[in-house]
This record gives structure tokens, sequence and C-alpha cells, in this order.
């Protein structure tokens, strides 16, 4: 199969494919139904509804989907009622549009799902202030408009109801083609001439994406009672393949050495360039895994790597038997890492293999699963605490509001029609639709400067090329039978890219509203003219208002992130020089402190990302921060690499050297995350360093020297770089 023909496939099996499939359904069928009794515009306005709850519908465990839909129709509902009265004096709507938009803005501080209730209230209010409703229609309009809220739910529920576990299976699956691509990057560290700065940007973005998503799998997998309890194969299967699956990526990340040195080292032998090969057939095995996960089909494993790690091993014996390039101390603790990596491979795949078997398959860890979720507070102090300019949420939340306000003054302006009129040299009819400047305001407006910087050009290129396609459709189909299902393609179209590429999605969605319009008897050319003209007049609102309306900048941000991610990795390194001085380190304790390292590194780096986006003059000491991201990437794998060598293991005798240097490593990234706002964390086995003998020290021994003083290095240049970060 070839890699295009594979990506394609990838695309209609994944998440995103079937939530465009579901939502098209949901918002195209009562208007289809309702329009084969004539009645058009009845099942248009229970559309709507749907339209507000698809919002809602993110990936997530399912009783979390039910529980926002059931408060997202209350609240839709509520807000047509409100909004229908109020239209009808603009100073009560703009007062509406504004108090509104500041409270549905902040519930934000209540997560992402909280988040898009509150996005789902703000689309009810826009759909229905400019629509010309009777007051004695306002109960009927609304009504009809909670009944699509009503059926997109249940739609959507008895969707997860029919297959509970695909939704988690998809997202499995993709998780897998993630690590995937780290993987191949981390690869590339062993071949010749490879540029080791590049390949760690590469390798920073790569890890964000695949703590995001192991995010995302982690609370389908273990919020939803249903597959943690169960115990049918297919519920193990998809439990135990996540566990060995970040597993996996800890043995990946586990596969880190200083490069330079090791490719001075052994550069010239071919060694690095057979791991690297190796590497990557691996990864183009754990490839077709993750297909057969995503797609649900059979896949018969050809390969086994152990005839090549038995090859890697004699090409290291022989290397070190010669003595030529010094100790190959270092290419042996690969190899066990190579084949620690093709168990986990085969582990998964066996897993896979046996979902559909009769013969019930083990589950070796005893883990606490409820731990590795964190929990929503809904508590009205959380709210309340983020009532300050001292909180980003509420700046932002004061920014959407005060935006909106501008917004709809502009848009019942007609000076501005005046001025649209005069520059076009065209008599346009602006404000039938004007909510569409507001609805570009909702959409665009982000916390975070970079976010809406990406969202406003997307939409505003989206919405341009989008509205050129959509007018040749118009102009050169006729039919409407072929209309309509350009219409339904487009529209799968747009909501399965609206969350992969958002400029995609826009320009796939344009032409869908264009072709709507249509069939509503309105002139498409005045419609597109309109809807670009609104868009723009958005994104410049929108940008302006990012800009100079209580801008939030990354650098103001970044001292939480870093120390943070300081905290993290001392408590890494704790659970480490705990176990290897006899205290009992559970593999719940374990686990817990390394995905709190992954997820706090990838919130840095994304942070630091974000920071690039915006204006020069704002990004303060990126250069640091850069040195930063890429050293602590470097820490975080060289603990990993130590802690797949002692956990489990005997070396709770080892010397008092290597206990103190732990110490002082774990000292040094207490002290840098005090110096940032953070707080240290107490090492319990401080009173076992001084009683430790002092002796030979065995081979494991003189490796874990190594790797300690080289975390120690590491943790010094950390501090450095926090030093000049804070000065």
């Amino acid at each position: 199969m070839s890699t295009q023909t594979r990506e394609i496939k990838s695309f209609l099996f994944s998440q995103y494919f079937s939530d465009g499939l579901r939502i098209s359904m949901g918002l195209l069928l009562p208007a289809v139904v309702f329009a084969q009794l004539g009645l058009l515009q009845t099942g248009l306005t229970i559309s709507l509804g749907a339209v507000c709850m698809s919002v809602i519908d993110n990936p997530g465990p399912v009783i979390h989907k039910r529980n926002a839909m059931l408060i997202g129709n209350a609240l839709v509902f509520l807000v047509l009622i409100v909004t229908g009265y109020a239209r009808f004096n603009l100073w009560v709507l703009g007062t509406e549009v504004t108090l509104l938009s500041f409270i549905f803005s902040i519930l934000i501080v209540f997560g992402n799902r909280a988040a898009a209730v509150g996005t789902a209230g703000l689309l009810a209010m826009v759909f229905v202030m400019d629509k010309d409703i009777a007051r004695s229609e306002i109960w009927t309009h609304s009504l009809m408009v909670l009944a699509g809220g009503i059926w997109y739910m249940l739609m959507s529920l008895m969707f997860f109801g029919i297959r509970p576990y695909r939704a988690a299976q998809q997202a499995l699956g993709e998780n897998i083609r993630d690590i995937v691509e780290f993987l191949r990057v981390k690869a590339d560290f062993y071949l010749p001439e490879i540029n080791i700065d590049d390949n760690y940007r590469k390798l920073v973005s790569k890890q964000i994406m695949v703590s995001q998503h192991q995010d995302s799998v982690r609370e389908l997998l273990f919020k939803s009672r249903q597959v943690v309890k169960e115990s049918t194969n297919y519920s193990r299967m998809l439990v135990l393949t996540f566990v060995d699956l970040v597993d996996m990526f800890e043995q990946i990340m586990a596969t880190h050495y200083d490069y330079s040195r090791i490719h001075e080292q052994f550069g010239e032998t071919g060694i690095l360039e057979d791991i690297g090969h190796l590497l990557h057939r691996m990864a183009d095995e754990l490839d077709n895994i993750g297909f057969a996960v995503l797609s649900n089909t059979t896949y018969r494993s050809a390969k086994r790597f152990s005839t090549d790690l038995e090859e890697l091993k004699a090409k290291i014996d022989t290397l070190g038997a010669s003595g030529n390039t010094g100790s190959n101390l270092v290419l042996k603790k690969i190899l066990i890492n190579l084949r620690d990596l093709n168990q986990k491979i085969v582990d998964i795949y066996r897993y896979h293999k046996a979902r559909t078997s009769k013969k019930p398959i083990d589950n070796p860890y005893q883990v606490e699963y409820d731990k590795f979720v964190a929990h929503q507070d809904f508590s009205l102090r959380l709210l309340l605490d983020n009532l300050t300019f001292k909180s980003t949420t509420f700046k932002f939340a004061l920014r959407v509001s005060l935006v909106c306000l501008f917004g709809f003054i502009i848009t019942k302006s007609s000076a501005l029609l005046h001025f649209i009129n005069a520059v076009t040299g065209r008599t346009v009819v602006f404000g039938q639709h004007s909510y569409w400047v507001l609805l570009t305001i909702i959409v665009i407006i982000k916390p975070a400067f970079s976010l809406s910087k990406q969202r406003n050009y997307q939409r505003l290129i989206g919405t341009i090329f989008g509205g050129a396609i959509g007018v040749g459709i118009l102009n050169f189909v006729h039919n409407d039978t072929a209309q309509f299902v350009i219409l339904a393609v487009l529209m799968v179209g747009a909501y399965s890219f609206i969350r992969i590429n958002y400029g995609v999605g826009i320009v796939l969605m344009t032409p869908y509203v264009l072709i709507l319009f249509r069939f509503l008897g309105l002139g498409h050319l005045n419609i597109a003219e309109e809807r670009i003209i609104d868009t723009i007049i958005g994104s410049v609102i929108a940008f302006g208002a990012n800009y100079l309306l209580f801008p939030t900048w990354e650098s103001e941000q970044l001292k939480q992130s870093l120390h943070e991610v300081l905290t993290a990795n001392a408590n890494y390194l704790t659970k480490i020089a705990e176990s290897i001085t006899g205290i009992p380190v559970s593999t719940t304790e374990y686990k817990l402190a390394r995905k709190e390292v992954y997820i706090k590194s990838a919130n840095l780096s994304a942070a630091f990302e974000r920071m690039t986006s915006e204006p020069k003059n704002k990004q303060h000491k990126s250069k640091d921060v850069h040195k930063f991201v890429v050293l602590n990437h470097i820490l975080s794998s060289y603990i990993a690499t130590m802690a797949s060598g002692v956990t489990g293991r005997e070396l709770h005798k080892t010397s008092g050297e290597n206990l103190k240097m732990v110490k002082r490593s774990i000292n040094i990234l207490n002290d840098s995350a005090k110096k940032l706002g953070g707080v240290g964390v107490d090492f319990v086995g401080d009173k076992k360093l001084d009683g430790s003998e002092q002796r030979e020290l065995t081979a494991d021994e003189i490796l874990l020297k190594d790797q300690l003083g080289f975390i120690h290095k590491i943790s010094a240049d950390i501090a450095k770089t926090a030093d000049a970060f804070i000065s």
C-alpha cells in the first residue's frame, strides 16, 4: 500500500471523518425530511439547534457528552427566549450581547467542554438576533430549535451506544501513528550528517502532539467506566495497548544519549546507521499495527526483529573486542532499549490479534486508572477567583464582550453601509446577515494571541477561496440534485477538517453555506460578497482586539510553565532516587510522575511555539526559552533512560557518591523552580546518604554514575538558563 493511499484510508477511518459524517447527518436530516413535507423553514430551524449541539459534541467520554448537551440544550433555549424579546430594542440587545459574551467566555475556566457549552449559547444568541420573528412566535421558534438540539443529542448518543469502543479505538490508533512519527524523528539522530539542533526542534514539536493526543485517549479510556470495568477482550485490548503505548513512548524517550559524542566515537564504524535504520523499520511495523487498530482490521505481522537485534549485538560485541572505539557500554544500553521496544511492539500486536479471541486477555498491570485523569473543578470559588485582572481568563472574557459589543455597533451602523457602498461602487445589501460579523469574532478570538492570529488568517483566506469555489459551483452546476450532493460532500469535508485543519474546513464550509442560501432563494453573488465583507470586518476587529485590548503574551505566562516542568522533573528524578535508596515506589507513583513530566514538557513546548508567533518585541528572551525547552527535553529523556535501567532492579546499595549526585541534581532543580515562583520537591531518601558504603562499582553502577553525571550537568545548564530568563 502506497504512503498516499495509506494516508487517505487513515483519514477515512479516523475519528475526524466519523465526526464529520455524524455532524453532517445530524444537521442535514431534519432539513431534508421537513423539506419533503414542504416545511423547509421548519427543518432549517430544527437544524439550527443541531448546529449548536454539534459544537459541544467534542471527543470524550459519552457521559460527559450527555451531561454537557443536556446543559447546552437548556442554555440555548433560555438564550433564544431572552434574545427573541431583547431584539425589539437595540439598547437591550446590545446590553445582552455584552453580558452574555462575557459570561459564556469566562466558562473556559471550567475546561474546554464548558467553554463549548458557552460557545453554543453564543451561537444561539447570534443566530436569532437578526431573525425576523414576531413576538407571538418566539416560544414556538425556540421550542423548534430545542427539538433540534435534543434530536442531535439523542442521535449522537445512539451513535456511540451502537459502537461504544469505536471512538477510543480510533483515538488509540491515531496515537500509535503519532508515536511512529516521534520514533522516526528519534531514529534520525543516529543517521550520518544529521543536523542535531534541527532534529531537536522536530522532536519537540512531535512530542507536543503525542502528549496532547495521549491525554485525549487517557480521558476517553479511564473516564469511561464501561471500558475500564468491563472484562471483555475488546475493552482490555484498548486499556492494555494504551498502557504499553505510554511505556513505549518512555522507551523511545529513553533511547537518548549525547548524540554528538556517540557520533564522534562510533560514527565511522557504521553501527549508528544500523541502529537508525532498524528504528525506522520498527516504526514501519508499528505504523502497520496502528493502521490495523485504527481501521479495525486484522493485521498479520510478517516482521520480527530478533534476528536484526542479534546481528546488531554481534557488531557491538565485535567493536568492544577490538577496543578501537573505547567502551561500548552505551551501545549495549541502546541495544537493551531496542529489545524492550521490540517487545512492546510484539505485545501491542498480540493484544490487537487477541481482541476477537474467546480466551481472555490477561491484565498484568495493577494500575489505579482513576488517578491518571484530571478531574475538573466546577466550584463557584474557581470562578470567583478568576474575577480579577490578574487572571488571563478574565481578561479574555472581558475582551470578547467588548469586541462583540463593538462588532454589534458596527453592524447596526448605517454609516458603515454607506462607506462600503462608496468603496465598492455597488449597492451592498448589508445587515441582512450581519450576524456573520459577530460569528467571525466569536470563532476567531481566542485566549492566546498566536491561535487568534492563525485562526484569523485561516478564516479570512478560507472564506475568500471558499466563496470563489461556491460561486463557481453555482454558476456552472445548475441541477438541484447535483448541487445538493455537492453540498452534502462539502459539509462532511468541512466538519471532518475543522479540528485538524481549520483553514481547509473553512474553504469547504463557505461554498456549502452559499449553496444552502441558494436553496433558500437568495442570490449567491450578493450572499458571497456579504459573507466576505462580514468576515473581513470581523477579522480586522478580532485582530485589533487581540493586539490592543488587554493582550496576554506568552512570555508573561512562561514563568509558570518553566517552574512546573522543573518541579515535575525533580519529582520524577526523586522517584528514581527513592527507588535506588531502597524506598518502595509503586508502579502507580512512578507512572504518575512520568505522566506529569510529559504533560508539563508538552505544555512548555506548546507555549514556546505560541510565543514564536507573537510580535518580535513581545518575545521576551526567546533564545533562552528555546534553550530551556531543548535542555528540558534532554533532561527528561536522560531521567527516562536511567529509569529504564534502575526501576525494579536491586541498586539500592549503590555508592554514596552516586546518591549524593542525585541529591545535588534534585536540589539544583528545586532551587531553580523556587526562583521562578514554584515549589521544591522533598527527597525523603536523604537519611540514607551518609551511611552508604564506598566500594568498587559494578558495571551497572558505572553506567548509572555516567548518567547521573550528565543529569547533573544538564540540571546545572538548565539552572543557568532559568537565571538568564529571570534577569
